[in-house]
C-alpha cells in the first residue's frame, strides 16, 4: 500500500469509528460528563496513528511468520475436517479456542514483570473510551495477536472464516473500551460481555479480573469474573509511568530502576 492510500485509509478508519462510538457514549455514558478531548486524548491519538501508520505493517509481518512457525502442527487430517465444517461452527470454534488462549495468555501478563512492563501501558489509561482502545505497546499487539490467531494457524481455518473474525474482535475490543454503558441484563452479560465487565479490569488493582475477550465464560470458568451494578472509582496503575507517547513506548524498555525525565521532574523535591 502507497504512503497516501495509507494515510487515507486511517483517516477513513478515524471517521467511521467516531461516527459510531461518539453518538454511542454520548447516548449511553458509563461516566456521564467526560469530554471528547478529555485528559490524555493526544496520547491516545498517537498510539492510534502509530498502530495504523507505523506498527500494523511490523505487526502482520510477524504474524505471518509465527503463522509459518505454526502451520503444520496438526495433523492434515484434522485440518482437512476443520475446514470441511459449516462456516458458522468454525467461527464458534475459533471464538472458543482463541478465548481460552488469550484468557490465559492475559492472565499471564498480570502476573509476569516482564509482560506486564508492556501490557501496563495499555492499562496506564485513566479515562475509558474508544480511542483509549488503541493505547497498547506494539510489543504488547504482536504478543495478544498471536495467541488470538494461535488456534487457527494451528488448526488451519480457512482464510475467509479468519478475516471476519479478525475484524469482528477488532471493533469488539473498541467497544469494550468504549465509555458506554447498555441495558444488557445481567444474565446476558455472562454471555456476550460488555463495556462495564472490561473496565473494571482497568481498575487501578493489578489483578482485578475478566480477562477474557468476546465471552466471560471464562472468567466464570476460573472464578475471576467480576460484574458490580457501578464504574470503577477510578483506572490506571499505581506505578510510575510517563503520560507522553514516546516515554511509554520507551517504558518497558527501561532498567527497573530507570525513570524518564518526566518522572525525575514530578518526583523531584520543591523550593
Amino acid at each position: 500500500m502507497t504512503i497516501p492510500l495509507l494515510v487515507l485509509s486511517t483517516g477513513v478508519s478515524f471517521l467511521f469509528l467516531c461516527l459510531v462510538f461518539w453518538p454511542l457514549e454520548a447516548a449511553f455514558p458509563a461516566r456521564a460528563g467526560q469530554r471528547f478531548f478529555r485528559r490524555e486524548w493526544w496520547t491516545d491519538l498517537c498510539f492510534f496513528l502509530g498502530q495504523y501508520l507505523l506498527w500494523g505493517g511490523s505487526v502482520l509481518w510477524v504474524l505471518n511468520h509465527f503463522a509459518g512457525w505454526v502451520d503444520g502442527v496438526a495433523p492434515p487430517a484434522l485440518r482437512r475436517s476443520v475446514a470441511s465444517q459449516p462456516w458458522w461452527l468454525q467461527a464458534i470454534e475459533v471464538v472458543l479456542l482463541s478465548d481460552f488462549c488469550i484468557y490465559w495468555g492475559h492472565r499471564i501478563q498480570h502476573r509476569v514483570g516482564f509482560l506486564w512492563r508492556f501490557h501496563c501501558i495499555h492499562h496506564s489509561a485513566e479515562h475509558l473510551d474508544w480511542l483509549a482502545a488503541h493505547r497498547e505497546h506494539p510489543i504488547d499487539t504482536i504478543y495478544t495477536m498471536g495467541l488470538i490467531n494461535l488456534p487457527a494457524f494451528a488448526l488451519g481455518f480457512p482464510i475467509q472464516t479468519l478475516s471476519a473474525l479478525i475484524a469482528f474482535r477488532g471493533i469488539w475490543a473498541i467497544y469494550i473500551h468504549s465509555n458506554v454503558r447498555l441495558p444488557i441484563p445481567r444474565a446476558l452479560r455472562v454471555l456476550i460481555g460488555a463495556p462495564e465487565l472490561h473496565h473494571w479490569h482497568h481498575d487501578r488493582a493489578r489483578d482485578a479480573g475478566n480477562y477474557a475477550n468476546i465471552s466471560p465464560v471464562m472468567d466464570v470458568l476460573f472464578g475471576t469474573y467480576v460484574c458490580p451494578d457501578h464504574e470503577p472509582a477510578s483506572f490506571g496503575i499505581d506505578e510510575p509511568v510517563s503520560r507522553k507517547y514516546l516515554g511509554q513506548l520507551l517504558h518497558p524498555l527501561r532498567s527497573r530502576g530507570a525513570r524518564s525525565p518526566e518522572e525525575n521532574e514530578k518526583s523531584a523535591p520543591r523550593t
